[in-house]
């Protein structure tokens, strides 16, 4: 039993008192003389016993009395918790798309908003996290307005994440019963396996929502083969979770119309492309559905952008300019080169891409020039020759603050390793090249740089291509001399990816679609009047995003707008520059979950369920207060009762 004011029964030392005073009272019998008392002697003393009797009865009910008084007030409760503590309750709720399908009871994400609301208690205290929004210390009317007006969003959390908020919380309450509740579906995270619940302390349970859905299938990728500028062909790749499918019938829109319509069948649990050629349309803005019910529907729309192809400007100031002209095509590329007494530097000026190639030293002017031409955000590479001028390379270097070349080693090394994880190979390999034949460097440059990234390695681990870290734009660095004379590097397969990547990373050309929550970056051809910016828009939004305005172009960046899939237009004063299309993230669609059970099973302090109301009602039950003054006060009412009783009908 607990008290919520144990003060009070300080007071029971007060009974004492009248238990002295009874004590000590010494009544006095008066003497009548009687002619004969020896028949009264026994009378005299069953009297006296019986007020004695009496005194002791009334003694005890009055003491009971104040007793249970002085009980009652300190509020005598029996409970798992302390009554002076506020009850708080974290609440995470997963609002993401994997959560908006149907489950036993219906909508995942509405049957939990609806089980929440029905288990709020006006005296308790609650933080509502979602994955767009936190609301911090609100009362249940609050929680309640702000659960109705809760959405299926794309985005979500990491497990790690929701840990680390309730953790944060937690040390900025106090004089507070904390409960944490995780409702989600707890959708495994392709790119992350790995949870860890051990660093978890605080009490939290977790209940997972099941979809009853088993089968989703969704447009996972798409690609795009020109084969000129106004014919395409689309190839659609369809992923299938679960068991095979026949008959689905898949749509190709140009805008508002229908373009072209095709069925399909698709295997258990495979992958499937669908082509769909586009001829005659330079300018195409294109969504592709499927006309299926699944698990989700978020992920059978997709939606991209078909516009003419802007070709990357791109300079080689040297010699050997043979193997470039062979890499950069026309029909991507406008290449051009010169020698360096050659240099037209108004022809520089629209060059997203300047390639240094074997220079034996780098002329003061054309450094100006190439730190201007970072500056614009552009791109640089550098391939030194067999005799360049060490201080000449140095002296530009320290301008861009990457490094120093130390001096020529003559060392005959092959090319062997090549840095797949580094995001300059994205989309580049299928897998990792492990057997191919290996080119060989019979001398090259040792370097120190500051920081740079490694493209390709030596067999001994140093870097024969790098990427070198500058405030502005991408410098390229080739540690050796690319002449046949000194490698054979120009006949090895790689030389083309590498090249070409050169080229295509020069310039941000607009992409047939982007993801939605995802850091996109975007280049727009456009020279902005000052103080003007670019706005995007659809017709239910408008933002202007994050822009840096260059001479020739406009770089945008997004990342938390937009927020739903569609077209967008680029406008400059209220005309349409560009038409830019966004997706959901398809790691949405997967229909992998993490096993919550197996992985608390250790934990003391972490439960499961799969009922929101179950895991409501057991805190509700855990933290029920049993009050005991009532029970006192009533007895507080029977010993005044008794005692009247025994004044008024004991008569001793």
């Amino acid at each position: 039993m607990q008290f919520k004011h144990p003060e009070i029964l300080y007071f029971l030392g007060f009974l004492l008192i009248p238990v002295l005073v009874h004590l000590f009272q010494l009544q006095r019998f008066k003497k009548t003389p009687f002619t004969n008392v020896a028949l009264l002697q026994k009378l005299v003393l069953q009297t006296r016993k019986s007020s004695r009797l009496k005194k002791w009865i009334i003694l005890t009910s009055r003491l009971l009395l104040f007793a249970a008084i002085i009980f009652a007030f300190s509020q005598p409760y029996s409970s798992n918790q302390k009554t002076e503590l506020a009850q708080h309750n974290f609440i995470y709720l997963d609002n993401s798309f994997s959560i908006n399908t149907d489950g036993e009871k219906g909508n995942l994400l509405q049957n939990s908003i609806k089980e929440i609301i029905e288990n709020t208690s006006d005296k308790e205290v609650y933080s509502l996290l979602t994955n767009t929004n936190f609301h911090e210390n609100i009362s249940a009317s609050e929680l309640k307005n702000i659960l109705l007006k809760t959405t299926p969003k794309a985005k979500n959390r990491t497990l790690e994440a929701v840990f680390l908020k309730i953790k944060n919380h937690e040390k900025q309450i106090t004089n507070t019963l904390g409960n944490s509740i995780l409702i989600s579906d707890f959708q495994q995270d392709t790119k992350n396996t790995k949870t860890n619940v051990t660093n978890v302390t605080s009490l939290i349970s977790f209940i997972k929502v099941r979809t009853t859905k088993k089968n989703n299938l969704s447009i996972d990728r798409l690609s795009i083969d020109n084969q000129s500028n106004s014919n395409f062909l689309l190839n659609v790749t369809i992923k299938n979770q679960g068991v095979a499918i026949e008959n689905i019938s898949i749509a190709l829109y140009n805008d508002s119309k229908v373009f072209s319509k095709q069925t399909f069948s698709i295997e258990e649990n495979k992958e499937k492309t669908i082509s769909f050629p586009i001829q005659n349309q330079k300018i195409f803005k294109g969504k592709i559905s499927l006309d299926y019910s699944d698990a989700f529907d978020f992920d059978n729309h997709y939606f991209f952008t078909l516009n003419p192809a802007k070709k990357i400007n791109i300079f080689s100031i040297g010699k050997n300019h043979n193997f470039l002209a062979k890499i950069y095509t026309k029909n991507e590329f406008n290449f051009s080169s010169s020698s360096i007494k050659n240099i037209n530097y108004n022809v520089l000026e629209k060059q997203e891409l300047i390639i240094l190639n074997e220079l034996n030293e780098i002329p003061n002017t054309l450094v100006t020039f190439l730190q201007k031409h970072l500056n614009e955000n552009h791109s640089l590479v550098i391939i030194p020759s067999q005799k360049i001028n060490i201080n000449s390379y140095n002296s530009f270097l320290k301008k861009l603050k990457t490094g120093t070349i130390q001096h020529l080693k003559r060392d005959s090394l092959r090319i062997t390793n090549i840095n797949f994880k580094n995001p300059f190979y994205k989309d580049v390999f299928s897998k990792e090249i492990k057997n191919f034949h290996f080119p060989i460097v019979k001398s090259y440059y040792e370097t120190i740089f500051t920081q740079a990234s490694s493209l390709v390695r030596f067999e001994n681990q140093k870097s024969f291509i790098s990427k070198l870290y500058s405030n502005h734009g991408n410098v390229y660095w080739s540690s050796s001399s690319l002449h046949k004379e000194n490698t054979n590097f120009l006949s090895s397969p790689l030389i083309v990816p590498i090249f070409y990547n050169f080229g295509k990373l020069s310039a941000l050309v607009p992409k047939s679609s982007y993801t939605i929550n995802k850091l996109n970056l975007i280049d727009i051809p456009i020279a902005l009047d000052r103080n003007h910016v670019l706005s995007i828009n659809s017709k239910t939004s408008s933002f202007i995003p994050l822009q840096q305005a260059y001479k020739s172009k406009v770089s945008l960046e997004t990342s938390e707008q937009p927020n739903t899939n569609g077209f967008y237009e680029v406008t400059y004063n209220n005309k349409t520059i560009h038409t830019l299309a966004f997706n959901y993230d398809n790691s949405e669609s997967s229909l992998q979950f993490l096993n919550i059970k197996e992985l608390i099973k250790d934990q003391e302090n972490l439960v499961y369920s799969e009922s929101v109301s179950a895991v409501f009602q057991g805190i509700k039950e855990k933290n029920k207060v049993t009050w005991f003054w009532k029970w006192f006060l009533a007895l507080a009412i029977v010993s005044l009762v008794f005692e009247i009783l025994i004044l008024k009908f004991f008569k001793p």
